[in-house]
């Protein structure tokens, strides 16, 4: 029997959207798809990820610009800034911080 979907955990689409972008550029749908595909068990909600998209954007962590997608399609394409990088690298230390003290709380560790 397949699992169910899951949704993200609150405050974990910013980085997970900053890791994809990692790679280099990528539109909106394609972002959400990686992160599904990469991830295995995670659902990406249109409806949260262009919000977060822009968030982002405005934050000045990824920048946007249009371009023909791989179906020649005019599509906006995000790439990770040089901020966003560093955001990034701050983000994935506190997480795996906060990965180990869970997993020691719930004695996975």
């Amino acid at each position: 029997m397949a699992e169910t979907p899951l949704d993200l955990l609150p405050g974990t689409l910013d980085l997970m959207i900053l890791r994809t972008l990692q790679a280099g550029p990528q539109h909106g749908y394609g972002i959400g798809q990686r992160i599904e595909q990469v991830s295995g068990v995670f659902r990406v909600k249109i409806g949260s990820l262009y919000p977060a998209l822009q968030r982002l954007e405005q934050a000045g962590l990824v920048a946007a610009s249009w371009q023909a997608s791989e179906h020649n399609r005019r599509a906006r394409y995000y790439r990770l800034t040089r901020r966003g990088e560093a955001r990034l690298a701050r983000e994935e230390q506190d997480w795996q911080r906060a990965a180990d003290g869970i997993a020691r709380v719930l004695g996975l560790r």
